[in-house]
């Protein structure tokens, strides 16, 4: 399929997006812990989603009504101003704070961009456009932790915050040139900031929203101390496991949003969740940096399969009239999946390497939950072409 301008001017901005705010994540530990604030490190994911999960029902109403495009340039400009105050922080209860601003910049942007595509792509195609979508988001965060990593051990955290800064305005630009898709808008008023039930969980799509919750944990996990167990196992560049885990998960995006639109969403799911389960159980038993790698490369393929596939399949069971809603609600518990697993496993791990089998072995039997839910659900059929 032939994708329009205004399809690749998204996908640009994503890569751009998401480059700016994984940039700095691999270094934040580090520099979380030169504040004096290492016992903190779990709030890094974790208060980041947290804003960003509160900010979803808002991000899908107001994607539904004023329109896409505003929504996802509010994400990208709140990345853009928190980048720049990083380099100012000097307690950690200040750090905590804007790591809890900055999570409203994910709260938005993806949002949006998911429901753009949600409108311009047909339903036959769909998986394949949303692991488009994801690749170029992977390829901005394997990008941008190799690059964040390279600037923060050259020239400092100053310019590692101030490139990241940088990166989210280029990703604005983009963005000035893409026509509105939401043809039904409406102005903005301060009443359509209310939210209902649904905006929190749109009951149609429940299932995916438990498998993503389930799947996520681990992924909270991996990123809150892939740094840690790294450094533990040898591996001094901790940008290098990021990009390990976003390059193996960009490898299988694409060929799996795809492929939940030519033999289904839960064929597809029913892989993924599996391979899930079993690179956390091996990352679980790691003794050795080429165990870890191996674990970490089986998780990239199982959650680079599991993320555009959840994501289609969500959009195809949302109201054709509030799509961004449904892709809400799935983000909602993506983030609480995400935060939970980010606190949660900080907390067992507790700075000690022997902790390491039960934290993961905790995210491998999430997953397998995650395999029994896809599993008792009855095969979708092929979409229509």
């Amino acid at each position: 399929m032939r994708y329009a301008r205004n399809f690749w001017l998204v996908c640009l901005s994503s890569l751009l997006f998401f480059a700016s705010f994984n940039m700095i994540i691999p270094k934040l530990p580090a520099y979380l812990s030169s504040m004096g604030g290492a016992d903190y490190k779990g709030l890094i994911i974790s208060a980041f989603t947290l804003t960003a999960l509160l900010s979803r029902p808002f991000s899908g109403k107001l994607a539904d009504t004023f329109g896409r495009v505003p929504v996802i340039i509010v994400g990208s400009v709140v990345c853009m101003i928190c980048s720049l105050i990083y380099p100012l922080l000097t307690s950690v209860s200040g750090f905590v704070m804007l790591r809890l601003l900055h999570g409203f910049s994910t709260g938005f942007t993806p949002t949006g961009q998911a429901a753009y595509l949600a409108d311009i792509i047909p339903a036959k195609q769909r998986g394949e456009a949303m692991g488009l979508l994801g690749t170029a988001g992977a390829v901005g965060m394997a990008g941008g932790a190799a690059v964040g990593g390279f600037i923060a051990n050259e020239f400092g955290y100053h310019a590692l915050f101030f490139t990241s800064s940088a990166t989210a305005l280029i990703s604005i630009v983009v963005l000035m040139n893409l026509k509105e898709s939401l043809l039904a808008k409406s102005h903005f008023h301060f009443r359509r900031l209310k939210t209902s039930a649904k905006d929190w969980l749109e009951p149609l799509v429940l299932i995916p929203c438990i498998v993503i919750l389930l799947t996520c944990y681990a992924y909270g996990a991996m990123f809150t101390l892939l740094p840690d167990v790294g450094l533990a196992l040898g591996v001094r560049n901790e940008g290098v496991l990021f990009s390990a885990l976003i390059l193996s998960s960009l490898a299988v995006r694409l060929m799996g949003g795809k492929a939940s639109d030519r033999w289904g969403r839960i064929a597809v799911l029913r892989i993924s969740t599996m391979v899930i389960v079993v690179s956390t159980a091996i990352i679980a038993l790691a003794s050795s940096t080429l165990l870890l790698f191996v674990g970490i490369v089986l998780y990239g393929f199982g959650q680079g399969a599991t993320s555009p596939t959840l994501l289609a399949w969500a959009t195809d069971l949302s109201d054709e009239n509030f799509k961004a809603r449904g892709i809400a609600s799935l983000y909602i518990f993506m983030e609480l999946g995400i935060g939970v697993g980010a606190f949660a496993s900080g907390m067992l791990y507790n700075n000690t390497f022997d902790n390491l089998f039960p934290t993961f072995m905790v995210c491998s039997t999430l997953a397998l939950c995650a395999f029994v839910v896809v599993v008792t659900r009855k095969p979708t059929q092929k979409l229509a072409t």
